[in-house]
């Protein structure tokens, strides 16, 4: 099966609209946030119009179901990364907050000074922020997996860390942000358990785009966002094997992660309500299990081989025009983005120029500053990013806004 584009790009109500007189909206920025379909935008204005109130503390109707489709969205969820149990879906804010989560319970309880935890010259901020804050304060050594000249993560580097050590933790992104590469999460997660360590993976830019296995990957962790996968901003998800999460202490106290409470203490809710404390974002959870139903229907594979073809054209296209530089690695290595700086002008004047000819990018250090300023030595990129609602027609529209740059700044 393929996908019918046209018919996909129907259902998202945002595409259809001009952004400057003349300049329909070429969309190509969904690695900071996809587009919503009409399925996903009903399914929460069906919520608020008819089923909203808190989830598991009310016995009236509403009440109920509201906790009935909070709750089948997390099954949607573990179906969706087939997870063994229901329980290993944590909802959160976003993939900075599982992050967070992770770092703050399970990091706080076992590392100390003398540990190592492995991160790479790719990461996000999430990914690096909140293991830098810790160290800082526990004493621990953070050691960064540098890239090949192919733009890929340096194998040889990763098991030369692991052979050092006191390696407690292998925490990488699964997709970059920036270039596009793949990781091989698998290998590193076998490599990883050999040495006693566990493995997290940031599945922000993964689980939009191919089939992600949780089981079959066999990490410990792994965190994603719904907002980059057709769902609504607000609502993350982190997966913990059962027994991780279960020796993890909770990440924030109050109403609903607590068992009993006292004056003297409290004793702690089962999974995976000890990690959602307070009032849920229910109508964000009700709104990615939409997002899920949606991406199944198309079927991941199909969404993942689309994205292949798109990339491989948007490089093709790119790499004919004098003097563009892109910062991805060759198929089958890469996912979804076309990453390039121009001599003549700065990412950001590239991306106001593209966005008068209404083409969206996304231009800066893409909250990954060291991987540009310490790896590549640059201070900016633009990158534009494609999802399953993109055409071949709209990357030929951004190659003749490049040239109109070019055109611009070589006056």
């Amino acid at each position: 099966m393929t996908l019918d584009i046209q018919a996909v790009r129907q259902d998202f109500p945002i595409l259809h609209q001009e952004v400057h007189p003349g300049k329909p909206l070429v969309f190509l920025d969904s690695a900071a946030s996809s587009q919503k379909p009409r399925q996903v935008i009903d399914a929460l204005e069906y919520y608020y119009t008819h089923s909203h109130a808190n989830v598991h503390r009310g016995l009236h109707v509403l009440s109920e179901a509201a906790t009935d489709a909070y709750e089948k969205a997390r099954d949607k969820v573990q179906k969706f990364i087939n997870a063994a149990h229901r329980e290993e879906i944590i909802y959160t804010r976003n993939t900075t907050e599982s992050m967070n989560l992770i770092v703050q319970s399970w990091g706080r309880a076992n590392l100390s000074q003398g540990d190592v935890v492995i991160l790479s010259v790719m990461e996000h901020h999430a990914n690096l922020v909140p293991w830098q804050m810790l160290a800082a304060e526990k004493g621990f050594t953070i050691r960064y997996v540098p890239l090949c000249d192919d733009k890929t993560l340096n194998m040889d580097a990763l098991k030369a860390f692991l052979r050092e050590g006191n390696v407690k933790a292998v925490s990488l992104t699964h997709v970059s942000n920036v270039m596009g590469t793949v990781n091989p999460l698998k290998e590193i997660a076998a490599l990883a358990h050999e040495a006693g360590a566990i493995t997290i993976g940031d599945g922000a830019q993964a689980v939009p785009h191919m089939k992600v296995d949780v089981q079959d990957l066999d990490v410990d962790l792994y965190a994603f966002s719904g907002h980059k996968m057709c769902g609504p901003t607000g609502i993350g998800i982190l997966y913990g094997k059962q027994a991780i999460l279960d020796a993890m202490p909770p990440f924030m106290g109050g109403g609903d992660m607590i068992s009993r409470v006292t004056l003297n203490g409290s004793t702690w809710n089962e999974l995976p309500y000890k990690f959602e404390a307070g009032t849920p974002a229910i109508a964000e959870a009700v709104g990615i299990g939409a997002a899920v139903d949606y991406l199944s229907g198309l079927g991941m594979e199909n969404i993942h081989a689309h994205g292949q073809e798109l990339v491989e054209y948007a490089h093709d296209r790119l790499a004919e025009i004098p003097g563009l530089t892109l910062y991805n690695p060759d198929a089958p290595y890469r996912s979804g983005v076309a990453t390039f700086t121009l001599p003549e002008a700065h990412a950001h004047d590239i991306a106001q120029i593209l966005d008068s000819e209404g083409i969206a990018v996304r231009a800066g250090h893409h909250c990954a500053m060291p991987l540009h300023k310490e790896h590549f030595h640059i201070p900016a990129t633009t990158r534009a990013s494609f999802y399953l609602y993109n055409t071949t027609e709209e990357v030929d529209k951004l190659v003749d806004g490049i040239y109109k740059v070019k055109k611009l700044f070589n006056r």
